[in-house]
């Protein structure tokens, strides 16, 4: 059956043979008239939609109701049908439904479905109240000054928190399904009189070609449309910060919100964006601008340092101060192990503790991070196996990729890490310096929609102002032009001020 029927038996064996075996799944059955009576089912799931509304809203306002009670003999069902829908249910969300599968995919999402005697169509309530989880501060975003609400998983909780943001009637929300069998709600928000129109048709026709049975998270949805999937970098940028993404369209971004998912999605996302955080635009400019330089040197140890070590130990010591070489030479007297056995030791360790503190929640894990790092540190050196020096680099190291903003950038750098430590443990500098050339030919190959993944470092223009927000970030005075990057329609955010 692709649409309902008239015959109201065959319409409800259909939707019980649909749902055979989920006794979540509930059928209510009633009569409403005193002489002629009409039989009246609804369909709704337990847990899902709210059963007090569905009963006071919907059934029991149908038995109150006095001119449904009293039906005229000569009365058709469709006048009748009409006088519910219009009269006797108190909902804010109601409408007609005659295609199955709708119907089928409201009633999963927590709306009641009412099925009306001798009606092809019927009558959808909505009465979401699925189990939710509080507002509460991001974990993975935690910020000293600026917004401490965060994305939960009920997608109109999420939608809210970015409309308070927003309040422009350009603002607009397009609802996608994405999903053969788990039917996802995929919400794309964008400002019209802002965003690129190409960006925006690209955006679209990528959730249209989704084809899976399931989407349970925005990550699943990430990785399906994201340009090269064989890339260990991010294309799609993810944050829980409803500030992020009103931020992001504000730019001429395109932001995705995933039902069930408490990560947003923003496109294009490209090496400016990921090393930023939504507190560089809430503290001072010169102050933002010297942790901008230091992310980005943390970001080059983050995938050197071990090799740099490696390198100069093993092949070029003569870089090296005098007494600097001979400390070295001391403290690796009795480390059995050559330089790139004793990185790659260290750095599994390092790994095995981060997952662990990771998959042990609450303050045991962060105990087993701590704690596991310094004991095995030091019974390491007190064992020879490996050298103090080795130590610090991998602390440095380790260090470096917390400072990174995006957490997939910087797992993307703790993955290139090790084959830099393999080419600087077969060619030395020579093996860094391929390594870098190799990485940065990646990154300019690579794209977010069109978009080159080097912006705005690549293709700048000065005119545009990408350069005021990217290592440094000039005052919010100065900050008049949207990014070039993103084509906006609407390229002036401040008024006052001329080229």
């Amino acid at each position: 059956m692709e649409k309902l029927t008239k015959d109201l038996k065959e319409n409800v064996q259909y939707f019980k043979g649909l749902f055979k075996d989920c006794d979540d799944i509930l059928f209510r059955e009633i009569e409403i008239g005193d002489e002629h009576k009409v039989k009246i089912i609804a369909i709704f799931v337990d847990g899902m939609a709210n059963k007090e509304f569905v009963s006071d809203s919907a059934i029991q306002s149908l038995f109150w109701k006095d001119d449904l009670n009293h039906i005229p003999v000569d009365e058709t069902y469709e006048l009748f049908f009409n006088r519910i829908f219009k009269e006797a249910i108190a909902s804010a969300e109601l409408k007609k439904e005659d295609k199955i599968e709708t119907i089928i995919d409201n009633i999963l999402s927590g709306d009641t479905a009412l099925l009306v005697e001798n009606m092809d169509k019927c009558i959808v309530i909505g009465s979401r109240d699925g189990p939710s989880r509080s507002i509460e501060e991001p974990k993975t975003e935690t910020v000293i000054r600026g917004p401490r609400d965060g994305f939960n998983e009920i997608m109109k909780f999420n939608l809210a928190l970015v409309r308070r943001r927003i309040k422009d009637p350009k603002f607009k929300v397009k609802f996608k399904q994405v999903g053969r069998r788990s039917r996802t709600t995929v919400a794309v928000l964008y400002i019209d009189d802002i965003v690129d129109k190409k960006l925006l048709d690209e955006v679209k026709k990528r959730l249209d070609n989704v084809d899976i049975d399931a989407v349970l998270d925005s990550a699943i949805l990430e990785n399906l449309i994201e340009d090269n999937y064989l890339s260990p970098f991010p294309q799609v940028e993810n944050t829980e910060r409803p500030d992020s993404v009103a931020a992001a369209l504000y730019e001429g971004r395109v932001g995705l919100i995933v039902d069930n998912s408490p990560f947003a999605l923003i496109v294009p996302a490209t090496m400016g964006t990921l090393i930023q955080s939504s507190e560089d635009y809430y503290e001072r400019w010169s102050q933002t601008t010297i942790i901008r330089i230091i992310r980005i040197i943390a970001m080059f140890l983050s995938f050197t340092a071990p090799a740099l070590y490696i390198a100069i130990t093993a092949y070029h010591p003569g870089l090296l101060p005098t007494k600097l070489i001979y400390f070295l030479a001391a403290s690796r007297i009795n480390v059995p192990f050559p330089s790139v056995v004793e990185a790659i030791l260290m750095e599994l360790t390092m790994e095995l503790l981060r997952e662990a503190g990771t998959r042990v929640s609450g303050p045991i894990g962060s105990t087993i991070g701590i704690v596991g790092g310094l004991i095995i540190g030091q019974a390491a050196v007190d064992a020879g196996i490996v050298s103090p020096l080795m130590i610090i680099i991998v602390a440095v190291t380790t260090i470096s990729t917390f400072a990174i903003p995006s957490y997939e950038m910087a797992t993307g750098f703790r993955t290139v890490r090790f084959t830099f430590i393999a080419l600087a443990g077969v060619l030395g500098l020579y093996g860094v310096v391929l390594g870098i050339i190799v990485l940065l030919s990646h990154f300019i190959i690579l794209s977010s929609f069109g978009i080159p993944f080097t912006s705005p470092f690549s293709g700048l223009g000065i005119e545009e102002g990408d350069l005021k927000d990217t290592l440094v970030k000039a005052p919010i005075q100065r900050l008049w032009l949207r990014p070039g990057f993103t084509n906006p329609k609407n390229k002036r955010r401040m008024r006052g001020h001329k080229k």
